[in-house]
């Protein structure tokens, strides 16, 4: 049998899920897109999953797309309406990356392109090795867009950049990546895999009830007014000083030590 396309993993807290089409630089097949939309609907619900991580397996993120698959006419026998259905559904990985209460992070050991960087833009850090490379790519095979790609890059490096992206396809390294916005941080070949699990296990070590409203408050004031921020602020902070973890910290603060934050 041939392996998954999506490789799942919980532990420590940590779900990773690795897309794994590697001959294809893990571009996105029906399979994957079920796998990783199911994967992420349980995540967001299950205690034990404290941070997500997004990867691809053999060097790459993910193509986007699969464009051979499409060239092939996979969706030919679908009528307009149900591949609408059909896109908008798998497209919802991205919200779901983007809006459930837990930190995501998408760990990019190589190229990202088209729906593969939406999912990434999706996730609340992107770590990349330094020679990894981006691009949106969909105009290049006579496309306009999908997986949240529009809002994203809108959202991180303004609509005049956007459109630039999104319409000229320009492939950007690492540091020109890290240097719009694109890119959370960007480390040496060496270094990256400790880099990231590093980075990833102090999300899942912190705070998690608070870190997701931080979250949710962050994402609402990217288009809300400043009452609706702060009224949201006062509610989920409140929420918070009755947390567990709220406890744990007051007390460490007052007994001068680390604190040992159980998500709850």
């Amino acid at each position: 049998m041939s392996a998954p396309h999506l490789l799942v993993d919980l532990s420590d807290g940590v779900l990773t899920l690795t897309m794994n089409r590697p001959d294809a630089r893990n571009a996105l097949s029906l399979e994957m897109s079920a796998l990783l939309l199911e994967s992420l609907r349980q995540a967001q619900t299950n205690p034990a999953v404290r941070a997500v991580v997004l990867t691809g397996a053999g060097g790459a993120f993910c193509a986007g797309g699969d464009v051979k698959a499409m060239a092939a006419g996979r969706d030919a026998a679908m009528s307009f309406e149900e591949r609408v259905a059909s896109l908008r559904d798998r497209a919802d990985a991205s919200r779901l990356l983007h809006e459930m209460a837990k930190p995501t992070v998408a760990v990019i050991p190589g190229a990202a392109a088209g729906a593969g960087l939406g999912m990434a833009m999706a996730c609340d850090f992107r770590l990349a090795v330094s020679n990894a490379r981006f691009t949106v790519a969909f105009a290049k095979v006579g496309l306009c867009g999908d997986y949240g790609a529009s809002y994203f890059l809108t959202q991180l490096v303004g609509p005049a950049k956007a459109k630039e992206l999104l319409m000229l396809s320009p492939v950007l390294d690492a540091a020109e990546a890290a240097a719009i916005g694109l890119v959370t941080r960007v480390h040496e070949p060496d270094a990256f895999a400790d880099q990231a699990r590093a980075f990833v296990r102090g999300l899942a070590e912190g705070p998690s009830v608070a870190l997701g409203y931080i979250k949710q408050n962050v994402n609402l004031a990217a288009h809300a007014d400043l009452r609706a921020s702060i009224d949201s602020e006062a509610t989920h902070q409140v929420r918070c000083m009755v947390t567990a973890d709220h406890a744990e910290a007051a007390a460490a603060f007052v007994e001068k030590r680390a604190p040992k934050f159980s998500g709850a």
